[in-house]
């Protein structure tokens, strides 16, 4: 018998001294279009470094005439760009926006050389988000990688870092402020900590998944497998589901949840074209789905939720981030049953995690738990790592989110203001709750998947109040319709902090003072360490 067998792949020869470079791009075209310029201008920073050590880059993949672009923005894209890099060739990914992670997933598990991600530290484009985010999907895959990045590409730090990997195939980076949980002394806080553990593990909870792999961010799926032991259970919803909840809504209810944001003082910038300012419409339709996933948690019973919106929604509805940043805070509208017969969960929020990141769905749900129990607001949320900058003497980062933020983080709904999505990202609109986060005591944490294993950060940090020229000036260089956090790192620095942060979000929930805050988190990581996640400590933190 005589079959036809496939040809053998062929890959190019590689040449010495020489770098391939690709750049893994965004699933929505407007937004591929709108930061090439950017991407452009990293990508000829980052080569003048390399051909200035005596190397060469080859971009793996021409810019399409049709599209106007270089990015890999699909997997089956990236599936072929790969074909053509030699499988052992040093490789480049840089970032200047964000970037489906997904799109060279496949190529870089295979992918036999040393491979760089690389970012220009800048806010008006998300690229370091991007990086975050590709490094965390590497770290979870157990796929070797070195990391960099910089504000202009000229800084000695830089060029002796591409050096550094072009020699070696790595880069070293200072990462001595984490350290693992040691044993807690006794005290109040580890034996409520553990008991709350004991209690999940024991009773189980359930987080509802609206749609998992959102926006390309392979590191925010959390396999069962490493799940379940921790007392945690995914209820998998789709979408298309809360959609057609959202149409059974009456006008009469939604509109009563505008009425009571507006009552309690959150204002809204109003205009009347739909496809760039905010309307009432669009307000209306988020105020639905605000509803309607109350009601479907509460027929599934569930004790957190997570709404993708991106891709599935975004073509259908408003943002969905006025929907979650309600449903992260203990004071909001009131949502009763189909029936009316009761209030759904009352004087509660129901956790949510924006972008359906399951690393921040473990994060809120205990801490949910924990600063409930000790008699403390639990309104928490999940923060872009965005950028950051010096001020003053010390580094103030910029953390900032889609529009998802709890009123009480900003001072109170009347310190909130909805402002219309960007219509690059949100084509169907949707408000914002925009506004500045308050002065305070922060515990910071992510929990994501390293060596095979759940494991969590935690780390301190203070939300700083800066002058209202220079808050303006960061909204400006990042996105001023979004909600945004100044906040200041306890004992770890810019560097530092980059090296090891394992996801592109940062989860953020405040204590009334450094006291409590401290005790706070011995409860948390004490729980966390019951559920058999491996803790790590970060920076000036006291157990």
């Amino acid at each position: 018998m005589s079959y036809t067998l496939p040809a053998p792949a062929i890959r190019p020869e590689l040449a010495a001294k020489t770098a391939y470079l690709i750049a893994s791009g965004d699933l929505r075209e407007s937004a591929n279009t709108a930061g090439w310029p950017t991407q452009v201008e990293l990508e000829a920073a980052v080569t003048r470094v390399v051909e200035g050590l005596g190397w060469q880059v080859v971009r793996a993949n021409e810019v399409d005439p049709e599209t106007g672009h270089g990015f890999i923005s699909s997997q089956r894209m990236g599936l072929e760009v790969f074909k053509t890099i030699p499988e052992d060739a040093p490789l480049i990914v840089a970032e200047a926006v964000w970037q489906y992670s997904h799109h060279v997933l496949a190529g870089l598990r295979t992918h036999r050389g040393p491979v760089l991600t690389v970012a220009n530290f800048a806010g008006d484009w998300p690229g370091l988000v991007g990086l975050l985010g590709l490094n965390a999907g590497l770290a979870k895959m157990g796929r070797d990688y070195a990391t960099i990045w910089s504000v202009d590409f000229t800084d000695d730090w830089f060029r002796d870092g591409i050096r550094e990997w072009i020699e070696t195939g790595s880069i070293a980076h200072d990462i001595s402020h984490v350290r693992p949980l040691p044993e807690l002394p006794a005290s109040a806080e580890r034996e409520l900590g553990r008991a709350l553990g004991d209690q999940l593990l024991a009773d189980k909870a359930l987080i509802g998944v609206f749609d998992e792999g959102c926006m390309g961010m392979y590191n925010a799926i959390f396999d069962d497998e490493l799940l379940n032991p921790t007392g945690i259970y995914k209820e998998r919803l789709s979408q298309s589901a809360l959609y057609a909840e959202m149409l059974t809504v009456p006008d009469e209810e939604a509109d009563a949840v505008g009425a009571w944001l507006r009552d309690r003082g959150m204002t809204f910038r109003l205009g009347s074209d739909d496809k760039t300012e905010l309307t009432e419409t669009q307000l209306r339709w988020q105020f639905k789905m605000y509803i309607a996933a109350l009601r479907m948690a509460d027929d599934f019973g569930l004790d957190a939720v997570g709404i993708q919106y991106q891709q599935g929604l975004k073509d259908l509805v408003p943002a969905s981030d006025l929907a979650e940043g309600l449903l992260n805070s203990t004071e909001r509208p009131p949502v009763r049953s189909r029936d009316g017969a009761r209030e759904l969960y009352a004087g509660r929020a129901l956790p949510h995690f924006n972008e359906a990141d399951e690393g921040v769905a473990v994060d809120a749900l205990v801490t949910d738990r924990v600063w409930t129990a000790m008699g403390l607001v639990p309104d928490n949320t999940l923060h872009d790592v965005r950028w950051g900058e010096e001020y003053d003497g010390r580094f103030v980062w910029v953390y900032e989110i889609s529009g998802s933020v709890p009123g009480s983080h900003l001072g109170g709904w009347d310190q909130a203001e909805g402002w219309r999505q960007d219509p690059v990202f949100f084509p169907a609109g949707g408000a914002t709750v925009n506004g500045v986060s308050k002065p305070g005591e922060l515990v910071i944490s992510r929990v994501f998947i390293a060596e095979g294993v759940l494991q969590a950060d935690i780390f301190r940090g203070t939300a700083v109040e800066l002058p209202a020229e220079e808050t303006e000036r960061r909204k400006q260089a990042t996105n001023p319709e979004w909600p945004i956090a100044h906040v200041v790192l306890h004992g770890i620095d810019r560097d530092q902090f980059m090296a090891r942060h394992r996801a592109n979000h940062a989860q953020v929930v405040y204590a009334p003072d450094a006291e409590t805050a401290d005790r706070a988190l011995v409860a948390k990581a004490a729980m966390l360490d019951r559920m058999g996640i491996r803790v790590n400590l970060a920076g000036d933190v006291r157990v």
